[in-house]
């Protein structure tokens, strides 16, 4: 597929990459593409429906891995129509308004998905540091309250820098290097000052991703002290345990993140394949894999599963 510059008006569409070289392979490429977003789909939706359906997992911690699902739910859903679309031949272009609405849904849910697994940190902490008070400090007021902090963190700081793109001039051509629209592929294309963009951009990434990342990071230094505490080697462990599947939620967000970020800094001599295979790690691995991790290692789940699963062949 040969790409060509737009016009420069910035109510021009503009062009998604696919998969750069692998035009002729799209029908193959969207058979696993397909299977990943039924993955994200079908676990999520899993999930969020045993922690509704089973009322010995109306507590805290399992409240707050609904939160991560529906989060890894809405991603998915944000993202399906324009990837699936090209891979399919059935879109090749999307408006600046649908461009800027997916940019604020793909940045938003990052954002939320980042606040869930740092109020995740805060109920391991609470758990393992001060187990006796668990049940009065995370009442479920408060968990609504922490749930509409969450909300409103992610949804009401990212309009400004999402809204100023509208009235950006787009005069470079029109080609964005993913599958989708990100914040930072719009004001690569603008020649208009983009220095507030800039400046808010990092400002939100430093509030929001690398003070959730220093914070779970501050939590999980004072769980690992009070672990080392305990006197019996067995407990340790057992403690330890319930945090493994918020460890790899939380490596499974950020390492795809940094990934994205380092790609997007420093590898512009890079193949336009690589940034859409980080880029779609980035969106589609985490939503993915949390299902699956918290199925295996979570026991209460993967009994209602199990459950679940056996009443429907018997």
């Amino acid at each position: 597929m040969s790409i060509t510059p737009i016009s420069n008006s910035s109510d021009s569409n503009f062009v998604l990459t696919g998969f750069p070289g692998l035009e002729v392979d799209y029908l193959w490429i969207c058979i696993p593409f397909s299977f990943i977003y039924a993955m994200v789909f079908l676990g999520n939706c899993m999930v969020l429906h045993v922690i509704r359906t089973e009322p010995s997992l109306h507590e805290p911690m399992f409240y707050f891995l609904a939160m991560l699902a529906l989060t890894d739910l809405c991603m998915g859903l944000s993202t399906v129509h324009t990837v699936l679309g090209i891979l399919l031949g059935l879109i090749q272009e999307i408006s600046l308004d649908s461009c800027i609405a997916q940019s604020y849904f793909i940045h938003g849910l990052s954002f939320m998905e980042s606040s869930v697994l740092l109020a995740m940190a805060f109920d391991r902490y609470i758990a393992i540091c001060n187990p006796l008070h668990y049940n009065s400090i995370l009442t479920n007021d408060k968990i609504k309250k922490i749930g509409m902090a969450i909300l409103g963190r992610s949804s009401l700081l990212i309009p400004p820098v999402i809204i100023r793109l509208k009235f950006l001039d787009y005069c470079r051509p029109h080609i964005l290097s993913h599958s989708f629209c990100l914040h930072q592929d719009l004001i690569r294309m603008a020649c208009s000052d983009i220095r507030f963009n800039s400046i808010y951009g990092l400002f939100l990434v430093i509030s929001n991703l690398l003070l959730d990342a220093v914070l779970i990071l501050v939590s999980y230094i004072m769980i690992l002290h009070t672990v080392l505490a305990i006197a019996s080697q067995a407990e340790r462990i057992k403690s330890l345990q319930t945090c493994v599947s918020h460890i790899c939620a939380v490596l499974f967000f950020y390492i795809p993140i940094i990934g994205l970020t380092m790609v997007h800094r420093f590898g512009r001599h890079l193949s336009p394949l690589v940034h859409v295979l980080m880029g779609n790690t980035y969106i589609l691995f985490p939503p993915m894999m949390n299902p699956i991790i918290y199925s295996i290692k979570t026991q209460q789940i993967r009994r209602r599963i199990h459950r679940l699963f056996y009443l429907k062949n018997t």
